[in-house]
């Protein structure tokens, strides 16, 4: 849940951000894209990380870090503090594969599916209670935004003694060398990407140093296989990246990111459009947008996963994958069609938070099944980083939309987008959707029984006597 919140607990209070640093638009954007890039940095080097030393010392790490960095964002005033604040913050996403390699370690493997469906559903959940939290804390006519980091830094430290009383220490760990060269070269490749993916409306998608990224993230990717392909213990196998189980469940995971960012800004900009301006929307707050429009998408999401969870015992994680998937092409179809009263756009946003919840359960199941136990954390990080990279594409993608075609306005009034370009975000999302039943029933077969891959690779990380007592 601490994840996720720390993706979306800026966004309802960019604007307060600005107004009380005094800073431009394109310098407050960085308190969301330091975050992101700090993710991808550090997600995959503490996954990997926790393999070889141990997950509850990784995990101590990485929330005593946010902790600090929470701190350090409620109480600085400057900017660039804040800025730091966030990289430390964006540590936080390396505690998801970290929890899923506890849990493969921990539980019994009848039990681990819904597992880790319930883990993975806390992430919607995290989203929507981030936005809730951020809109009641800065209410009123001097809203001030620290309090806000203050939430923050009270999980954390609930997190934080959670895991240090209730985690036991990992029986495993692999040891060995952590591979810096791999990290740092993964971690400029993913900079080089996701930064023009961020930047690139405020650059622009044609100037010299969006274009330039892009080139430096394509030169990178070839110089990174090249070095772990000659690294003794790579940081990320590639006979492990490349299997095609592992390759397309992060494509599925990459589309599902997408996905759900493109509900959550889309409709976020929707139902705050004043109809008697734009002639569509509903006119509500930032808090009104979060508890009425969003809250309800997360709490299906949240209930949700624990029927995914039973699902991917049951069918199946790929079954699970592509029924959650038809749920999403319903959900975004629904609200393609018909946006016009809240009553449709709250319906058809439950409905896409059953599709999230569906595939958060399934993915974890499909990585844990298709690698062994010293590898779930880089798989699982990378997993993370694939729906990040997706959601940062979707931020891109909906915000150029939105932009391309506005409304015409008298003379210092601020821009509005059409409504055919709600509509045309909400169309592609579905598509997306689309994209995932495909890549669930063809990219990804299974040639096993529905629960026979996820319990035989769960039980492959179990000690003999617990293996030989479930045995009995």
């Amino acid at each position: 849940m601490v994840v996720s919140m720390m993706q979306t607990l800026v966004v309802p209070i960019l604007g307060i951000i600005q107004n009380d640093l005094h800073a431009g638009t394109a310098s407050v954007s960085w308190v969301t894209t330091a975050t992101l890039l700090s993710a991808a940095v550090f997600t995959p080097l503490l996954g990997r990380f926790g393999d070889q030393h141990g997950k509850k010392a990784t995990l101590v790490g990485v929330l005593l870090v946010m902790v600090a960095g929470s701190v350090l964002a409620a109480t600085t005033t400057s900017l660039t503090w804040l800025i730091v604040g966030r990289v430390m913050q964006g540590a936080a996403t390396a505690i998801f594969p970290l929890a899923l390699s506890v849990l493969r370690e921990e539980i019994d493997p009848v039990k681990l599916p819904g597992a880790m469906a319930l883990v993975s559903g806390t992430l919607a959940f995290g989203s929507g209670l981030a936005l809730v939290g951020a809109g009641l804390l800065t209410r009123g006519a001097d809203p001030d935004y620290h309090r806000v980091f203050w939430l923050a830094v009270a999980l954390a430290v609930v997190a934080l003694a959670g895991v240090w009383f209730a985690v036991p220490a990992s029986r495993t760990a692999t040891g060995g060398r952590t591979d810096w060269l791999g990290a740092a070269t993964l971690g400029a490749l993913l900079v080089l990407l996701l930064l023009p993916v961020s930047q690139g409306h405020e650059w622009g998608w044609t100037s010299g140093r969006t274009l330039g990224s892009f080139a430096g993230a394509a030169v990178m990717a070839a110089v990174w296989v090249v070095t772990e392909s000659r690294v003794k213990e790579p940081m990320v196998d590639m006979k492990m990246f490349t299997h095609r189980p592992v390759l397309f469940t992060n494509l599925a995971g990459l589309l599902l990111g997408f996905a759900m960012f493109a509900q959550f800004i889309g409709v976020s900009y929707l139902v705050q459009m004043p109809e008697d301006i734009a002639g569509y929307g509903f006119g509500a707050s930032v808090l009104r947008a979060s508890v009425v429009y969003l809250l309800p998408t997360t709490l299906v999401s949240l209930v949700g996963s624990q029927f995914g969870g039973v699902l991917v015992g049951r069918l199946g994680a790929r079954v699970t994958l592509a029924a959650g998937a038809c749920f999403g092409v319903v959900g975004f179809t629904w609200l393609t069609v018909a946006h016009e009263t809240s009553a449709s756009v709250i319906g058809a946003g439950m409905v896409i938070g059953l599709a999230i919840s569906f595939g958060y359960a399934a993915m974890p199941a499909l990585i844990v099944a298709s690698v062994p136990a010293h590898q779930s954390g880089i798989a699982n990080g990378i997993n993370s980083i694939s729906r990040s990279v997706g959601s940062a594409v979707a931020s891109a993608v909906i915000t150029t939309l939105l932009a391309s075609k506005t409304i015409r306005l008298p003379h210092g009034m601020p821009a509005l987008p059409q409504e055919s370009q709600f509509t045309i975000g909400f169309a592609i999302a579905g598509a997306a959707f689309a994209l995932v039943v495909a890549v669930s029933l063809v990219g990804i077969k299974s040639a096993h029984a529905p629960r026979t891959p996820v319990l035989r690779k769960a039980a492959e990380s179990r000690t003999p006597a617990v293996l030989d007592q479930q045995s009995r």
